[in-house]
């Protein structure tokens, strides 16, 4: 680390800070550049925020007119004009006809959070407060705040930070079997079922059986169902949400990253009406706030994503690359004896790889991979055994082309390192 370097960033090594190649300067399209003078395409649509790709002028026009007019105005103990109008679009494009109350939160891990607390109190306020446990799915990924961090299902040192999970369970995704199990053991006494449409740790979509089966247990059971959009809403699986393709609709609905286009700290979670009903008829306050939720210049940010998603008209856009990145894909796996696998859905994706010895890519070794594809010149996010893309929806035939020569090249050069590396150890060894 450099002697000089005051920012800590998040979950980079030690090793690594102060790094000017992985140090971005600026951003603009599906390009980000770096200090080092390098720019690199980007294939992760920046950790699944910037759905319509980097530096939209419509968007910053309306934020920088937020502040200039309204500078900082709340949601604590008030209201604000600009809240008002992004709440309302947002009921309106999540489906007015289900939904009808939104809360402001300034980031997925503090909106499950706020999730958790809707959900106990609601049960509370119908006169069955015992309904505590919040229950989520193992390798699922909702946040790193300490209730969030709770509710995460990969085990990344919840137990070394003293992160309390005595009211929350976990099951494995598309295994109802499990889940029904736990409800006979435990039904009177859940609150909530959270899930992600896909999980984002590897993208593992929920089967049409599972979520049937969701919907299914909840009428029987009374939990309120949660749908964790965090990281498919805002056109990311073809639809606006996923959530919008099932049978039924969830209780809650957590959306972030893509709300703004990535451009503030926000997130929002979406109140079904006949939930939000309990909390007036009750005339209850619900003990959350956050200072920097639902500020002018957020909601601004909300209202003119929305509308450049229309103009642009980014959920097609999605779906018609999707289409191609599934022909790439699986050609990807065709001629590439490292690349084992695809999983997810629209351009939400992961492709899974494996050692030389046909062993499934040891999760060591995948920082290597995504440092070689990095310095091939796409910037790609790391996965179970493998890598995930996540490519803007508005990319062009030619970038997704890039995209995928760049991860082949890559993936050539990290076979080439670790091949003269093991020769290496065997040439010592010898």
């Amino acid at each position: 680390m450099n002697d000089g370097q005051a920012l800590w960033p998040s979950l980079l090594p030690p090793a690594q800070q102060g790094d000017d190649t992985l140090c971005a300067v600026s951003a603009e399209g599906v390009r980000v550049r770096f200090a080092d003078g390098r720019e690199l395409l980007c294939g992760t649509s920046g950790l699944w925020n910037t759905n319509i790709g980097y530096g939209n002028p419509v968007i910053a026009e309306a934020v920088a007119a937020a502040l200039r007019d309204a500078s900082y105005l709340s949601v604590f103990r008030y209201e604000n004009s600009y809240a008002r109008k992004a709440a309302s679009a947002l009921v309106d494009v999540c489906g007015a006809d289900h939904y009808g109350r939104v809360l402001f939160s300034t980031s997925g891990g503090a909106a499950n959070d706020l999730v958790m607390k809707i959900a106990r109190l609601h049960h509370a306020l119908r006169g069955d407060a015992r309904r505590k446990v919040v229950v989520g799915l193992r390798g699922s990924y909702h946040g790193l705040t300490f209730g969030s961090f709770a509710l995460t299902g990969d085990d990344l040192g919840q137990s070394v930070y003293g992160v309390d999970q005595r009211l929350v369970r976990h099951v494995a995704p598309n295994d109802p079997a499990e889940l029904v199990t736990l409800l006979g053991r435990q039904g009177s006494q859940i609150a909530a079922v959270v899930v992600e449409p896909v999980l984002g740790n590897g993208a593992v979509p929920l089967t049409e059986e599972y979520v049937n089966a969701l919907l299914r247990l909840r009428d029987e059971h009374g939990f309120l169902l949660v749908a964790d959009e965090v990281a498919t809403g805002f056109g990311r699986t073809g639809s606006f949400l996923a959530s919008q393709r099932w049978a039924g609709q969830p209780d809650l609905l957590v959306v972030s990253k893509g709300l703004t286009n990535g451009t503030m700290p926000a997130a929002a979670v979406v109140v079904s009406t006949e939930v939000a009903r309990v909390f007036n008829d009750a005339g209850a306050v619900l003990a959350h706030g956050e200072t920097q939720a639902g500020t002018p210049a957020t909601c601004a940010a909300i209202l003119a994503t929305l509308e450049e998603m229309r103009r642009l008209d980014a959920i097609a856009a999605g779906r018609s690359l999707a289409v191609l990145l599934d022909t790439e894909l699986d050609r990807l796996v065709a001629e590439r004896p490292d690349v084992t696998a695809t999983s997810g859905v629209g351009c939400f994706r992961a492709l899974r790889l494996c050692g030389r010895d046909g062993t499934p890519l040891p999760q060591t070794e995948v920082p290597a991979v995504v440092a070689a594809i990095r310095a091939a010149g796409a910037i790609v996010h790391p996965g179970p055994h493998g890598i995930q893309l996540f490519p803007a929806l508005t990319y062009s035939d030619a970038e997704l082309a890039e995209l995928l020569d760049r991860v082949r090249t890559g993936l050539t050069a990290y076979t080439r390192q670790a091949t003269a590396a093991t020769a290496g150890v065997a040439g010592v060894a010898g």
